[in-house]
């Protein structure tokens, strides 16, 4: 009589890149970010300020759009430089950027009514907890030891 047993097979969990993980953040950020802007609209009276060309209290001008474009462009670039810059530069890149948007992602609540104090709290609260683990995961970044100079062994058998 054969006795079978299942076994339970245990899921492989290989390490993920630094650059991967940042760049999937930068991604979560990004789609946040762009949802919170288009939600911001369901808000009654945003479009009616916007066909009479007032946005947050500022009129709509080229300046005023490219601030926005600017500001919506250096996180989906941080998606690709996350991928591409070397080590070094990537992580100063990083810790920077998220430095400077944690404030900023918290000034998008001024001016709320304590009404959409769930919206903008829920918002800004998940932004920055995203950037908070892209500021962790680059200042944790792993290193490798250096190798002193002269002791690189080369394999001569070829």
């Amino acid at each position: 009589m054969t006795i079978r047993t299942n076994t339970p097979s245990l899921l492989d969990n290989p390490p993920i890149p630094v650059q991967a993980k940042l760049a999937a953040a930068w991604t979560s950020f990004m789609f946040l970010y762009i949802y919170v802007d288009h939600f911001h609209l369901y808000k009654p009276g945003v479009i009616d300020n916007i066909l009479a060309g007032v946005v947050f209290e500022f009129d709509i001008s080229p300046t005023l759009l490219t601030m926005m474009l600017a500001s919506v462009a250096i996180p989906a670039l941080m998606v690709m430089l996350s991928m591409t810059l070397p080590a070094r530069v990537n992580r100063t890149t990083n810790l920077v950027v998220a430095l400077l948007y944690i404030p900023y992602s918290v000034v998008n609540a001024a001016g709320a009514s304590w009404e959409w104090a769930f919206f903008y709290g829920l918002s800004i609260g998940i932004e920055v907890l995203l950037l908070a683990f892209i500021l962790r995961s680059a200042w944790k970044w792993p290193r490798t030891p250096a190798v002193p100079a002269g002791t690189a062994t080369t394999d001569r058998r070829q």
